[in-house]
């Protein structure tokens, strides 16, 4: 009779776990076949990164648009930076994403910081990006892009206007990204930044290569994952991981959350993101 019992339990139990994984899988699938096969043309679900993110949707489909609010704090050791951002993405036909930026930075001194020698707020720049999205396969669960973001850099508050632009930003990148199975995601973003300074005419080169890790759950469009923020310049290399999370607040509303943990950054402590994104409704 033990024995029976035993059997009948150990049954009871094995059923319960097969059908969670039935439930999670088939979770998976109906939610990968919203994203990918409801609509025209292909399109592979991927997970996206929080804090250096993309300039729309790997794949995008003609109509979709996203806005996106930006606010973070780090440390900078001798005083507080605080980031603010306002995002607006877009596609205006198949494969094809565009975005204007406006990204600020506001700064607090800190352990008897003069106020002089902190850096004045400012709006940075006027950021227009481009992302074109030239490999979609949905059997290999893989997508490519090509992208170039140009961005104006502004001068600050206290010197606005004198001159209004002081030096621009070149950014071509490129995106690879693969979904392994139904939750794991993996991601590649990389490009030079050739920054050229106005008034003493002159160019800084560091090269940028950001790698990401997710784990999306079943069914859903929350995930958890981890990006790797590199940059090379005078054969540096400066690192900061950024462990994040994203969980769905409604059909259309987003939020995602970011730590920054510097590897080898002289100048920088511990920071923190938060990025809310609604994407209003579209054919």
């Amino acid at each position: 009779m033990k024995n029976l019992i035993h059997a009948i339990v150990v049954s009871m139990a094995f059923c319960t776990s097969a059908f969670s994984q039935i439930t999670n899988t088939a979770k998976d699938s109906i939610y990968i076949d919203h994203v990918e096969d409801q609509s025209e043309p292909d399109k592979v679900l991927h997970a996206e990164p929080l804090y250096v993110d993309l300039i729309r949707d790997l794949g995008a489909r003609k109509g979709e648009k996203e806005w996106n609010i930006g606010l973070g704090l780090t440390d900078n050791l001798k005083f507080d930076s605080y980031e603010a951002l306002i995002e607006y993405e877009w596609a205006p036909i198949n494969r094809l994403g565009l975005e204007v930026e406006l990204p600020f930075t506001f700064y607090s001194p800190m352990n008897g910081t003069l106020k002089d020698s902190v850096p004045s707020h400012q709006l940075n720049s006027l950021k227009l990006a481009t992302q074109w999205s030239f490999y979609v396969n949905e059997d290999r669960a893989t997508s490519m892009a090509l992208g170039y973001i140009n961005e104006f850099e502004l001068s600050s508050f206290n010197n606005f206007g004198n001159p209004l632009v002081k030096g621009n930003v070149y950014n071509p990148f490129f995106v690879i990204a693969k979904r392994w199975g139904n939750n794991f995601h993996s991601l590649i973003y990389t490009g030079p930044m050739i920054n050229q300074h106005f008034n003493h005419n002159s160019v800084d080169i560091s090269y940028d290569i950001n790698t990401n890790i997710h784990y999306m759950i079943s069914g859903t469009r929350n995930f958890i994952g981890v990006e790797f923020n590199k940059s090379v310049y005078n054969n540096l290399l400066e690192m900061t991981i950024r462990p994040q999370m994203r969980l769905s607040i409604s059909s259309n509303l987003l939020v995602g959350i970011v730590a920054g943990v510097p590897v080898n950054r002289s100048n920088e402590r511990l920071s923190a993101f938060l990025r809310l994104i609604w994407e209003p409704k579209h054919n």
